[in-house]
């Protein structure tokens, strides 16, 4: 119980919470940025530690996924359906990216809509054969616009509602 009060009623707790939520696929900064805010963190605090917590899994993602999923196809058999839907949308996703290579891998990032964002942009990446020095720049100015954007809609949102 003392570390969910620490991690609501702190600071420090909700930055980290903030970067947590932020790792997670799908939920990314999209929600980890007004989490923070809900969380008491200022604005600009929340834009910070959403971004680290969207980036933190990415050069991972990028690097490893395929050997992951490989091993995952070979031990667990059962989630095959799984990694076939993933790599799939990887594959569709990334046609419309190959077409303008980096720039277009970070305005998907960017655009901060469900089945966008660092996750599948890594994946994207990963199933392209970008490098991750190449890819890493693009996914990160992705997920700052996407930032800048959910920050700017969250402060609008509070300001009107709150």
């Amino acid at each position: 119980m003392e570390l969910i009060e620490w991690m609501t009623d702190t600071q420090a707790g909700a930055l980290l919470s903030t970067i947590l939520v932020s790792m997670v696929p799908v939920l990314e900064l999209r929600f980890g940025i007004p989490w923070g805010v809900a969380m008491g963190l200022p604005h600009w605090a929340a834009f910070l530690a959403a971004v680290v917590g969207n980036m933190i899994p990415i050069p991972f993602i990028i690097v490893y996924i395929r050997r992951i999923f490989k091993w995952m196809r070979r031990h667990m058999p059962r989630l095959d359906r799984l990694v076939d839907r993933l790599e799939a949308r990887a594959h569709l996703k990334g046609r419309t990216v190959s077409k303008y290579k980096y720039l277009g891998l970070m305005i998907f990032v960017a655009i901060p809509l469900p089945g966008t964002g660092g996750w599948t942009g890594a994946l994207i990446a990963a199933f392209l054969d970008m490098r991750l020095r190449s890819a890493l720049p693009s996914i990160f100015g992705g997920v700052l616009i996407a930032g800048f954007l959910i920050t700017g809609l969250t402060y609008g949102f509070t300001s009107i509602f709150i």
